[in-house]
């Protein structure tokens, strides 16, 4: 798996990453894009298209970062990434500590992004 100094270190990487990727929008777009032709303005309509996003994965006991590329066929994690103490007590505390995979918003994305270098 790669981590941030990877990801950061491929610019086309980090230019392909959609931030306002949710983990239920890929859903909708990805395994149910037989479906989707009214909603929206992206459509799925092979599996030569992708998307590359971030999602916090709360399952476990610590939370963590996964960085995904998903197609209609795959969603492959391209990495794991562990959140700051302060930053992770904080996300929790925000989501009331459920469990589930949820989209990187507000702090938490700022992080990523002041860690990839995107401005």
């Amino acid at each position: 798996m790669m981590n941030l100094d990877e990801i950061k270190d491929n610019r086309d990487l980090v230019n392909a990453i959609d931030w306002e990727m949710t983990p239920e929008e890929a859903v909708r777009l990805y395994l149910e894009w037989g479906n989707n032709w009214a909603r929206g303005n992206y459509v799925i309509r092979s599996k030569d298209d992708v998307s590359h996003y971030f999602v916090v994965n709360t399952w476990k006991d610590e939370p963590v970062i996964y960085f995904i590329r998903r197609n209609s066929e795959e969603a492959v994690e391209l990495a794991k990434i562990p959140l700051p103490a302060a930053l992770r007590k904080r996300f929790l505390h925000s989501g009331g500590r459920h469990k589930g995979v949820w989209a990187p918003d507000g702090e938490v994305k700022d992080w990523l992004k002041k860690k990839l270098e995107v401005h």
